[in-house]
């Protein structure tokens, strides 16, 4: 089972930034990912890649404005989300799996979550 912590959520105002951080137990997992549940929603996929950065995927309500990274060296993946809406506001998990899917049952291993909120 991989540990995940994440950091970097906050408050920020429409049209900021943030960028979230995922660190890794162990090196090399192959498929990290985002999702992220709004109070009262679902919880979704955001974004995921793999290991080498050659198999990237986004929610379509997130592309164009939010860019997944990961550093292997540092076991860590980070959600750069920039333009961010008040509809972003949600609690974001990162998550570790073994394949390439963005189904969030396919993820074995999560972080406990970090609270992004956007104020309009």
């Amino acid at each position: 089972q991989v540990q995940l912590v994440e950091s970097g959520g906050g408050l920020v105002q429409a049209g900021g930034s943030l960028r979230l951080s995922c660190a890794a137990s162990v090196r090399n997992t192959y498929i990290l990912g985002w999702f992220r549940q709004a109070p009262g929603q679902e919880r979704e996929f955001v974004a995921a890649i793999n290991w080498n950065g050659g198999w990237i995927r986004y929610a379509d309500s997130v592309k164009g404005r939010f860019t997944i990274s990961r550093d292997n060296a540092k076991n860590t993946v980070y959600l750069q989300m920039n333009s961010l809406k008040p509809e972003d506001t949600a609690v974001y998990y990162c998550a570790a799996n073994g394949r390439e899917t963005t189904g969030q049952a396919d993820y074995a291993s999560w972080g406990q979550g970090t609270q992004v909120t956007v104020s309009s």
